[in-house]
């Protein structure tokens, strides 16, 4: 089972991730591509990388806007360090 982080291990590490925050206790960001085409292979790309980490995070898209929101199931729906991990594997993409 997962272990959430602590409020001061949380802020600690959303200063080295840019543009996420905390929104209904899910680690979220919002990303507005070129157009629904770039937005899905985005999509698609992030399928790959959350499958190689065995997390997988929610998805919303409309249109050249995706929304992705990450916590962790085995963790009562808390943000842990797999959040974090796959946040940074997305901002690599």
């Amino acid at each position: 089972m997962s272990k959430a982080l602590d409020p001061a291990q949380l802020e600690k590490e959303l200063s080295g991730l840019n543009g996420w925050s905390v929104e209904d206790g899910k680690l979220t960001k919002d990303f507005s591509l070129a157009d629904f085409r770039e937005a899905m292979a985005f999509i698609v790309r992030i399928s790959y990388e959350a499958e190689e980490q065995g997390h997988h995070p929610e998805l919303f898209n409309v249109y050249k806007d995706v929304r992705i929101q990450l916590a962790t199931h085995d963790a009562g729906g808390e943000i842990t360090k797999k959040d974090i991990d796959l946040a940074k594997r997305i901002e690599a993409i």
